[in-house]
């Protein structure tokens, strides 16, 4: 019998409390700590912060004791990254599975920032891996799977739609992304942004097949409301944001090769008029083995919020055994073995 690897959730939002639940539940997985930015959260049994049964296990706010723990691995799961707390995790010898979008692809982050966690890798022995549906799942394992039937590929979109209508996050939907606000208050580093959090995944499966990007190119547009629109989330006034749409292009030779292209709608009455899929993804490959894919996520709209966390936070606890038994370094897609879910 293999030992249960000894894993410590860092943060438990949305993302990081069905993470947290999942290791819990996990066969070969053994909850080591909680770490907790709320000091209303410190000092809860684990069960208490993701809806299971007690665990014996209490969060914490101090980051000496999670490095104490001796943890195999750290699910790393916060709002914001910090590189301090990144380095120190893992020159304490605790390998990191994030959600965090920052090392999907080395080459694609800031010099500093790459030549910090890599010396800090070196020192703790440990890896570092970010994952999640999407960038992750649906912008790097999909792709490679799909593509390994081509020998040419001329051309590859992966288009994402999410309904937001039925969302109750009102900070996330008319604080982050910026839905309720009249277009020219729009903020365009939403675009920049989208850049970031899926350009580096473009990158990496470019490279992969062997054809390289030369650049990219992130562009956006935006629909609003014909009328009163009444949300989960609270209310659209008529004309403004009620859907964005957010393309990074990777280009090669001049053309674009490579597409992921963001549609999140909060209504579907719309002016301008879009082209509106149900929640989920479609992926057309253009060459001498083409395809198009669709994968829709059957969930109802009143029960979005509720199932669609397990989508990332179940792929990144998947992939703990296998960063730990990578080789020391940020661990991309490329570098690991397919993620497999062991269920029992």
């Amino acid at each position: 019998m293999t030992a249960a690897l000894r894993v410590a959730q860092w943060a438990t939002g949305t993302i990081g409390a069905r993470s947290l639940r999942a290791v819990i539940e996990h066969p070969g997985l053994e909850l080591a700590g909680v770490y907790v930015h709320s000091a209303a959260k410190e000092g809860l049994d684990a069960g208490e912060l993701c809806g299971t049964d007690p665990t014996g296990v209490t969060a914490t706010a101090d980051i000496e004791r999670v490095l104490e723990l001796g943890a195999d691995c750290v699910l790393y799961m916060p709002l914001e990254c910090d590189a301090d707390e990144v380095c120190r995790l893992l020159e304490s010898g605790a390998n990191v599975v994030t959600t965090r979008g920052e090392f999907h692809h080395p080459g694609s982050m800031d010099a500093d920032l790459r030549k910090r966690v890599e010396t800090a890798c070196e020192r703790g022995g440990t890896s570092i891996h970010s994952t999640g549906s999407s960038p992750g799942f649906i912008t790097e394992a999909v792709p490679l799977v799909l593509t390994s039937i081509a020998r040419r590929v001329d051309s590859l979109t992966i288009e994402e739609y999410a309904d937001l209508s039925q969302r109750t996050s009102p900070e996330l939907l008319f604080g982050v992304m910026g839905y309720g606000l009249a277009p020219a208050a729009f903020a365009e580093e939403r675009l920049s942004q989208a850049r970031t959090s899926f350009g580096p995944s473009l990158r990496l499966i470019a490279e992969e097949l062997g054809i390289p990007l030369d650049s990219l190119e992130a562009t956006g547009e935006l629909a609003t409301a014909r009328g009163q629109v009444r949300i989960a989330a609270g209310e659209l006034a008529p004309g403004t944001v009620a859907a964005q749409r957010l393309t990074v292009t990777g280009l090669r030779a001049g053309r674009p090769l490579l597409r992921f292209r963001a549609t999140w709608y909060c209504t579907t009455d719309l002016d301008p008029a879009w082209d509106l899929h149900d929640t989920g993804w479609h992926i057309s490959i253009e060459g001498d083995a083409p395809l198009d894919v669709g994968l829709r996520l059957p969930v109802p709209l009143d029960r979005m919020a509720e199932i669609s966390p397990s989508y990332t936070a179940n792929r990144a606890v998947n992939a703990v055994p296998l960063v730990c038994a990578a080789t020391p370094g940020i661990r991309t897609t490329i570098d690991l073995p397919q993620v497999v879910a062991k269920l029992a």
